[in-house]
């Protein structure tokens, strides 16, 4: 049984004095085998966590014509889950920093699942916006103890890392993929059906805890002196770019129905296309960041984000929206699993906290703005909103100039 202290060394290995390489050999390629299992589970438990933050964003659009609420109602509700999914977030993290609370991330996902799946059951605005408050609570309780666990198996590999980001991505890419037609056939009941992969991945996760906490611990390697400057400057990057991944994926398919005239299955290819570009960029920025360094990565994929939103923005059809709606989304996701491995260097001690801000408050904080993209949208139409989001990178290409390399 591995300890640990063996799962926070890179592939999973630790030197082994007076034994024969080829030994040495075998056991460090099984034990990186073994690291890399783990985070395919972590990555299909992170996609299904996602899933239900994509699905508020995708949903969106179905209050809106079947309910019949405003654009400021409609991104309220995007704000309740942008609530519960950032306030708790950094006493998440020093809760799984100090404790053994595994549990966590089995108990979070699963009430971010049925939270979600309720918001269209339920009658009444105020009934909805509670149930994906909780929902986004269970997405604060998910990541800082999935992220740990995720770094202890990945080691200081970028690439191994942007596996566990890359299923984040893969949930939001999959829930207009698989709500949009359930929403079109069955209305907002449909929600509920996404109830049931929460409780089961859920109950993986905690037999998986419940076996690790039966063995025995061994020490707990740490490491290394906290940043807190850069890590408030990367906290800083990933809220800006969480600002605008909000405000396109909850208006986008609003923004092909009413300002291109689209029907709503290209509405929500759309919204699926700018999804597909996010699970690329993020599986390529990890490779990127092991290639040329994490903050280089960074860098570039901000630079590439103002001509990409500017390319979405003037498109003039459908079609050619499509394309651009990808590019978007591959350059936004570029600095993404690299920001959250970046933290957890930043802050080595510390690496609960650095998954909750990073992969949590951080990226649900853009939330937060959604109401103002809701009033401008509102005051001046869908397109006027994304006119705004196009400046929104700027500020992030004077930040990422104080990341240092760790």
């Amino acid at each position: 049984m591995r300890t640990e202290f063996e799962a926070g060394h890179p592939g999973g290995a630790v030197p082994m004095a007076d034994t024969p390489l080829t030994a040495v050999a075998g056991i460090e390629a099984t034990a990186a085998g073994s690291a890399w299992r783990r985070m395919r589970v972590w990555a299909a438990a992170h996609a299904i966590d996602d899933l239900y933050q994509g699905l508020v964003p995708a949903s969106v659009p179905y209050f809106v014509l079947d309910r019949h609420y405003g654009y400021v109602a409609a991104s309220g509700l995007t704000l309740a889950a942008t609530l519960g999914g950032s306030l708790p977030q950094p006493l998440v993290g020093l809760l799984v920093d100090r404790r053994r609370v595994g549990w966590l991330a089995a108990a979070g996902v699963s009430l971010a699942g049925i939270g979600a799946g309720l918001a269209g059951v339920l009658p009444t605005y105020a009934l909805s916006w509670l149930a994906l408050l909780l929902s986004g609570v269970g997405v604060s309780m998910f990541h800082p103890a999935a992220g740990k666990a995720a770094r202890r198996a990945a080691g200081d590999q970028a690439a191994a890392m942007s596996v566990f980001a890359a299923g984040g991505s893969v949930g939001f890419f999959l829930a207009p993929v698989l709500a949009t037609p359930l929403l079109a056939a069955w209305g907002l009941a449909a929600t509920a059906v996404f109830i049931p992969p929460a409780v089961l991945i859920g109950y993986v996760l905690l037999r998986a805890h419940q076996r690790q906490a039966a063995a025995p611990a061994g020490p707990v390697a740490v490491a290394g002196t906290d940043r807190w400057h850069p890590f408030l400057v990367l906290t800083g990057v990933e809220v800006i770019r969480s600002v605008v991944l909000f405000g396109v994926s909850t208006f986008i398919e609003l923004y092909w129905i009413r300002h291109l005239h689209a029907g709503h299955t290209a509405a929500g290819a759309a919204l699926a296309c700018f999804m597909v570009g996010g699970v690329a960029g993020t599986l390529t920025g990890g490779r990127v960041a092991d290639a040329i360094g994490a903050v280089r990565a960074v860098q570039a994929g901000t630079v590439l984000l103002v001509p990409m939103l500017v390319l979405l923005r003037l498109a003039p059809s459908s079609g050619t929206g499509l394309v651009a709606a990808v590019a978007t989304g591959l350059a936004l996701n570029i600095p993404f699993a690299v920001l959250v491995k970046l933290g957890q260097d930043y802050l080595p001690t510390r690496p609960g906290t650095a998954s909750g801000v990073t992969l949590g408050l951080a990226v649900s904080a853009g939330g937060l703005c959604a109401p103002v993209w809701g009033a401008v949208a509102d005051a001046h139409g869908i397109a006027a909103a994304f006119t705004v989001l196009c400046f929104v990178p700027l500020l992030s290409l004077v930040l990422v100039t104080f990341l240092p390399e760790p």
